[in-house]
């Protein structure tokens, strides 16, 4: 009985000792991802620290050799705000309640959201052949950014973030950088010498709907409905599970495994192969409507000179999934089709003399293969071979096409108010000093939709930060896809449109980016000058700079018998062609709005645009394409025109 009872204290005492950890842990001051070590806050502002402690805890905080208190609520939450505090550092704060935070190297200067799609995402890691001397030469300890990893939540808004660090601009952080986001900052920082703080909040793919709340979307019935639905992690689940369920299908073997010897094994004696071409799409090379897994096979000579050294295959881009094979080493892989390929081969899998390169190329919709107009080579050390040519293909599996309607799941990040929930909720009572924003690309599909839904998204967030003139900077979407020579309608021009309206709210500013898009890759190389022209346009609104900071934007027209002439702003020192050709892009049209090439000159700072088989008109477009042949109106400062139309 004593030897029960015993153990029975035993047990007690663990279990209130466990339970007074649990409490004295749970009582302890808790800081948002956001604030700690490195961290730049926004200065000449009043500053919200906030947190969490134990209810009714006192919690004490010192700054700049002041003390500040603030007690916790119920809820545990506390909030204390700071003066204003010029820009400057490196500063500690001290926190101290039941336990003690001390933060160091906190700098005072200019912090902005970066959010969008996934041509804000891109690092300058993904671009290091174009940026590498700029990565090489970064170095810049009060450039810092703060990376924040794609996490949805349909349920609600969250109040903190699980991970996210401070990282400053040096050459090996400095590759986690958003390019676009990096060089606005650096052009920033250079010209005025205080600290810039990134915060990067965007994900590659989803509609502008995600990044709203659900206030914000207050005048949306049909998204209303859907994130009300979204709530329900019983009827998403469901839902996704009935359409993995219907959309699911045996994925055929792959006859290059299936065989004794493999097709990518030096000893396979290959048997049945026919030439194709790199680069190109299969389709396009007597392969008809083909989804599955296609091998591409070349015997390479490669000089002794590249061999014995660490080397690097460029496969440009290839749609949608590939493997790359090499003497029968598996070198690199990709799982989906926009990331540029620039495999590094490891020093010893290249001989001198012959060389088999295998490529496994798996494509589940449309056209596969390699992407043409792409790199295609292979480099080590000074010396360079070309892979773009002749290659031998044979098909390893082809995909049955599923018979009736794609049942379509929830995919989180695609649905109203989930990247908002879960990557703007968390930061909105830190202190910024305006927002750039690059995105559209996910609602090509609704581009008059998108009219309203920019706007709503910069009142909503203006007014979750409590900054009713945030100032809000971005992209206008650069020109993308096949050229047509045939003037046409196009869901990107219509989409630019949406986005050249939306400078009727106040305190926004917008890159044009027409003239640095390319035609076969959503994500451009060139984001160094989408930055760059994002500052330029915070100097103008943001730092009171007096200097043109946006390209020639239609004003208004005006008809002068069988010619309309068209007034710009922004026209700075005067209009011109920036190849010194007549301005090319503009049709014509007249009340039948059947659009034709037109004649166009320059006038001052107007274009007079006219065509000799249209004598009545009423319309004018300009660049109004996926990807305009020949847009060539800028200012003489540089900036390109806008697409535009006065057909509305």
């Amino acid at each position: 009985m004593i030897k029960v009872m015993t153990t029975y204290l035993k047990l007690c005492a663990i279990i209130a000792f466990a339970s007074l950890y649990m409490q004295q842990a749970c009582s302890q001051v808790r800081l948002p991802r956001l604030i700690r070590d490195s961290m730049i806050l926004q200065r000449d502002t009043e500053l919200q620290i906030w947190g969490w402690a134990r209810p009714k805890e006192k919690v004490k905080l010192w700054f700049q050799q002041k003390k500040y208190t603030a007690v916790t609520g119920a809820d545990g939450k506390w909030q204390i705000k700071l003066p204003p505090t010029k820009a400057g550092g490196p500063h500690t704060m001290k926190i101290v309640a039941s336990n003690s935070i001390t933060i160091n190297n906190i700098l005072t200067g200019d912090v902005w959201l970066c959010s969008g799609q996934s041509n804000m995402v891109h690092q300058m890691a993904l671009h290091s052949i174009s940026y590498a001397q700029d990565i090489e030469q970064a170095n810049y300890p009060e450039i810092r950014q703060f990376w924040i990893p794609t996490i949805t939540d349909l349920t609600g808004p969250k109040d903190d973030l699980p991970t996210g660090f401070w990282k400053w601009a040096n050459p090996q952080d400095v590759k986690q950088f958003s390019v676009a986001a990096y060089f606005f900052a650096r052009s920033l920082y250079e010209q005025y010498h205080i600290p810039i703080g990134i915060i990067n909040s965007s994900v590659g793919g989803p509609p502008i709907e995600a990044w709203i709340s659900e206030e914000g979307l207050k005048d949306f019935d049909g998204l209303t409905s859907t994130l009300q639905k979204n709530k329900d992690t019983a009827y998403v689940n469901s839902t996704n599970r009935k359409a993995i369920a219907a959309n699911s299908m045996p994925e055929p073997d792959d006859k290059a495994v299936k065989e004794a010897v493999h097709w990518y094994d030096t000893s396979y004696i290959p048997k049945g192969w026919r030439n194709i071409n790199i680069p190109g799409y299969w389709e396009d090379q007597g392969i008809k409507n083909l989804d599955g897994i296609v091998w591409y096979r070349k015997e390479v000579s490669i000089p002794a000179s590249m061999t014995g050294t660490a080397a690097t295959v460029f496969l440009g881009r290839i749609v949608d999934a590939d493997m790359l094979y090499i003497n029968g080493i598996k070198v690199a892989t990709t799982s989906y089709q926009y990331p540029q390929r620039r495999y590094a081969v490891p020093r010893g899998i290249l001989k001198p003399g012959k060389n088999i390169v295998i490529i496994k190329v798996t494509n589940y919709s449309g056209k596969g293969g390699f992407v043409p107009d792409k790199p295609y080579y292979l480099v080590a050390g000074t010396d360079t071979l070309d892979l773009k040519g002749t290659w031998q293909y044979k098909v390893g599996a082809v995909f049955i096409p599923k018979q009736g309607p794609i049942q379509k799941g929830i995919a989180a990040q695609d649905e109203p108010t989930s990247l908002y929930n879960a990557m703007i909720a968390p930061l909105i009572h830190y202190r910024i000093k305006g927002m750039l924003w690059y995105q559209g690309e996910g609602n090509i599909a609704r581009p008059a939709e998108y009219e309203k839904l920019l706007p709503a998204l910069i009142a909503d967030w203006r007014n979750k930060w409590k900054q009713p003139n945030a100032p809000f900077l971005y992209v206008q979407l650069p020109n993308y896809g096949d050229m047509n020579y045939l003037p046409s309608e196009s869901n990107w021009a219509r989409l630019r449109e949406s986005q050249l309206k939306t400078l009727s709210v106040a305190n926004t500013a917008m890159a044009v980016t027409i003239d640095l898009g390319e035609w076969n890759d959503i994500h451009p190389d060139n984001k160094k000058d989408i930055g760059l022209r994002l500052a330029v346009a915070a100097k103008k609104i943001v730092y009171n700079e007096a200097i043109v900071h946006s390209g020639p934007l239609y004003q208004s027209s005006a008809i002068e018998g069988n010619k309309v002439v068209i007034t710009f702003t922004h026209t700075g020192s005067g209009l011109i062609t920036n190849d010194g050709e007549p301005p090319g892009e503009f049709a014509i049209a007249g009340a039948d709005k059947k659009f034709k090439w037109a004649k166009a000159k320059i006038n001052g700072n107007t274009i007079i645009v006219w065509n000799e088989n249209v004598p009545e008109p009423l319309y004018v477009r300009y660049a109004w394409a996926d990807n305009p042949v020949h847009p060539n109106v800028y200012n003489k400062e540089g900036l390109p025109a806008s697409p535009f139309r006065t057909d509305d």
